[in-house]
């Protein structure tokens, strides 16, 4: 099967994480900017504001189920786009919202359509995860990508334009994930076999390790929010430079991380996650510096980068055909698990030390070293993600598979016996004639190499005249496109120092607060662009690294 479709079946699979890259970043901005919109623009009070976000929480979490069962019966880019456009439309709700009862509309329909988004995105990753065990790893590099991408540009248009602008880019962008949907190719892959029993029966282990570790991290890090922004007195975009580092990581990490876990298995990857994340929310104790809490937020993103794959990677696996609804199951204990650590932060905060509150966090967290390996073991699916299935070589044109025969074609009532003579050469091909003696002798070094024989080829220059196969194009070095993009922002930069605008020779100069992005007299617009960028271009040179790194230990 995969011979025949694969290429269908990677383009769905490429459109689906264009998709997810595009989507989370509005949702996870959104996450950030929301309640702050609240307090600033429409006046809520602070239970207002918990009210805005239980509600989009608690609408979604109620959509899940449904949008799980939708995934499974109906056409999953339709209900992804569907949900997409829910969401882009909740955005536009918020842009305009001149009072309370429109935003608790808006976050009615987009818990709404993010609901149908995520749990059809999710099934549709599913669908090669029997091909490609590392389909969630990519589906999370992609939707981190999107989030942190997201945070650099939405935040600069925030000092610069207003809320207003931040929610119709947002709604910009998930028309585009709606686009990108419709333009998937059908699906192409078969469906998992049925397995026996419930399916929320059989994953009930996983889900309940979801919740609590969830409840955790959520706690962990609405925690970690309100110390920076209360202890240490920050403001709204350098709490987001905080939180970057470990954003960025979540990025790059997944497919890296997955080699580990196809190495060492599952439980041991999620044991040594889970340990990492619980040493960071240990160290928080201490209420170390600034700059130290961004290095630990690190540990946290490398611990979630292999876990949120993992975890969704066996949620597919033991739903089997019923991947919608295992996803819409998945998505409903995140959000439970997210709405639970919320609402403990904020009473742990207020009732106990900082020290103890990031101790029970760490206490919570470390107990999914033991807690999530076991679920994955309850649940029966193999600790080690299984191979691939054999990809069938294509053969050449004219020449009938194996599996695609019918009775209408040459070949198509062969019996088993006489299956491995299907690859036989048409009439007038040299050597058609031959006894069965004579033509076991026409794959001799001399006549036809034996490797290209076993593809069904002919050398160049033979009797069938047949063209060489052209040789692949040699790979785009990563260094050239990193040059290229180096080149364009230099030149930028010296542009905004010829117009007084570059955010480079403030920070050089340590005029105003460059670094934490304000300026004496205020910026423009092209001023907090040349400052997005340079962030960009530092991490385009990260990525760059690792890939020609990546590049030179895979074998040629």
């Amino acid at each position: 099967m995969e011979a025949v479709a694969g290429a269908p079946a990677k383009v769905r699979e490429a459109r689906v994480q264009g998709a997810a890259a595009l989507a989370n970043g509005p949702r996870e901005l959104l996450d950030f900017v929301l309640p702050l919109w609240a307090g600033a623009a429409v006046g809520a009070s602070a239970t207002q504001v918990g009210l805005l976000v239980a509600v989009e929480l608690a609408v979604s979490m109620a959509a899940r189920p449904v949008a799980g069962w939708l995934a499974d019966v109906r056409d999953r880019r339709r209900v992804a786009a569907v949900g997409a456009l829910l969401y882009a439309l909740s955005c536009v709700g918020y842009a305009f919202a001149g009072d309370l009862a429109i935003a608790f509309g808006s976050a009615a329909v987009g818990g709404v359509g993010g609901a149908l988004l995520w749990v059809s995105v999710r099934a549709m990753a599913a669908e090669r995860l029997a091909e490609d065990s590392a389909v969630f790893a990519k589906l999370t590099a992609a939707e981190e990508n999107g989030s942190w991408i997201a945070f650099v540009a939405g935040l600069t248009l925030l000092q610069v334009a207003g809320y207003r602008y931040v929610f119709l880019a947002c709604a910009a962008a998930c028309l585009l994930a709606a686009a990108a949907l419709l333009s998937a190719p059908a699906r192409v892959v078969p469906p998992a076999p049925p397995l026996p029993g419930s399916t929320w029966r059989r994953l009930r282990p996983m889900l309940l390790a979801v919740v609590i570790t969830i409840a955790a991290e959520a706690a962990i890090g609405l925690l970690l929010l309100l110390h920076l922004q209360r202890h240490f007195e920050l403001e709204v975009v350098q709490i987001a430079y905080v939180f970057l580092p470990g954003a960025i990581v979540m990025a790059l990490l997944p497919t890296w991380l997955h080699r580990f876990v196809v190495r060492y298995g599952r439980t041991r990857v999620l044991a040594v996650a889970s340990v990492s994340s619980a040493v960071f929310a240990a160290a928080l104790a201490w209420s170390p510096p600034v700059v130290v809490i961004a290095g630990l937020w690190i540990l946290s993103g490398v611990a979630w980068a292999a876990v949120i794959p993992i975890q969704q990677a066996v949620i597919a696996e033991a739903s089997g055909a019923r991947v919608g609804r295992g996803m819409g199951a998945y998505e409903a204990a995140v959000l439970l698990g997210a709405l639970i650590g919320s609402v403990a932060a904020g009473v742990l905060y207020d009732a106990a030390s900082w020290a103890l509150a990031c101790a029970v966090a760490a206490a919570v967290i470390l107990s999914g070293a033991v807690l999530v390996p076991w679920s994955v073991r309850a649940v029966g699916v193999p600790d080690i993600p299984p191979p691939p299935p054999p990809v069938v070589a294509p053969k050449p044109e004219g020449t009938p598979h194996p599996d695609t025969t019918s009775p209408n074609t040459p070949h198509a009532d062969t019996t088993p016996a006489d299956a491995t003579r299907v690859d036989t050469p048409p009439a007038d091909a040299p050597h058609a004639n031959m006894s069965p003696a004579d033509a076991s002798r026409v794959d001799t070094p001399a006549e036809v190499p034996p490797v290209r024989a076993r593809h069904g080829a002919t050398p160049a220059g033979d009797a069938t005249g047949a063209e060489p196969r052209p040789e692949p194009k040699p790979a785009r070095s990563p260094y050239r496109r990193l040059i290229e993009h180096a080149a364009i922002y230099t030149i930028a930069q010296i542009v905004l120092l010829v117009l007084a605008e570059s955010w480079l020779l403030d920070l050089a100069r340590g005029s105003g607060d460059a670094l934490n992005g304000t300026r004496e007299g205020g910026e423009s617009f092209v001023y907090a662009a040349g400052r997005s960028w340079t962030f960009i271009i530092v991490i385009d040179l990260v990525w760059t690294l690792i890939a020609a790194r990546r590049a030179r230990r895979k074998p040629q």
